[in-house]
């Protein structure tokens, strides 16, 4: 099913961002914004509105896909004027692709073409990324004469490591599917056409085990990359608390017990 994201305010604005529901309890969301899939503020809110729906009605996982030939081209540079512009539209896209990574389960980005810009940074928010071989990554706002203001200077150096991340963005240049895989900024590599159909694979076994296990999980590494070991220790220590009110731990644990590890059905709950 789709899940409308039309602003009653603007009922005139075209639908640029899809989501299905699909069978296997995965959601696929779809950027559809010819001719690049620009990040453009309109296609932003209703990014945010269909992530905000996914926090109140979580899916087993996330899939998250553009074009064949971009992915996402980055923000929409006609919007851009000066800092009162740039204030609004970098709220907006860490508003929007925070409420991305805040889903309370997987998100896998299905990246085929290009990702440069705040598009590269919507593939940055999510938590695994698969790749065509034709994919290719950038942060070229340098070659404006600014800088990312999508959360990428912060989540790509946390990915791949403070040098290589000002390699990438001081220089502006593009990264192919190889190297992104090399450097950990893409964790799969695979054929064009075998592209969605493995993501939404990978995400339908996610879907079907622990879900609630595994965004306790996501939330305790995500919480804890900003903190002190100790903080993040307590972290986990509430989540690991928490996880046991779920119906799925009683089912795993029972399950492990009577016929040992990886038999368990569970039900997310």
């Amino acid at each position: 099913m789709n899940d409308g994201v039309m602003s009653p305010s603007q009922p005139q604005q075209p639908e640029m961002v899809r989501i299905e529901r699909r069978r296997g309890g995965v959601a696929l969301i779809t950027l559809d914004h010819p001719k690049v899939n620009a990040l453009s503020t309109e296609l932003l809110r209703q990014l945010l509105h269909i992530a905000e729906s996914l926090h109140r009605d979580p899916p087993g996982a996330v899939v998250i896909t553009g074009g064949d030939r971009i992915f996402a081209a980055g923000a929409e540079i006609a919007e851009f004027g000066g800092p009162i512009e740039a204030a609004q539209i970098g709220g907006l896209f860490v508003e929007a692709l925070g409420a991305v990574a805040a889903i309370p389960r997987m998100v896998v980005a299905a990246i085929s073409g290009y990702a440069l810009g705040g598009g590269c940074e919507l593939a940055l928010a999510c938590d695994v990324r698969f790749a065509s071989t034709k994919a290719k990554f950038g942060q070229p706002e340098i070659l404006l004469g600014i800088i990312p203001g999508g959360g990428g200077t912060q989540r790509l150096a946390r990915l791949v490591g403070p040098a290589r991340a000002k390699d990438i963005i001081l220089t502006g240049r593009q990264v192919d599917a190889p190297e992104a895989l090399a450097i950990g900024l893409v964790d799969r590599v695979v054929e064009p056409t075998d592209l969605l159909d493995e993501a939404i694979a990978y995400a339908a076994a996610l879907a079907a085990g622990a879900v609630v296990a595994q965004g306790l999980a996501k939330q305790a590494i995500d919480r804890g990359l900003s903190v002190d070991l100790v903080t993040g220790i307590q972290l986990e220590q509430d989540a690991f608390v928490e996880v046991f009110r779920s119906e799925d731990s009683q089912i795993g644990t029972k399950s492990f017990l009577e016929s040992g590890p990886g038999k368990a059905t569970f039900v997310g709950r």
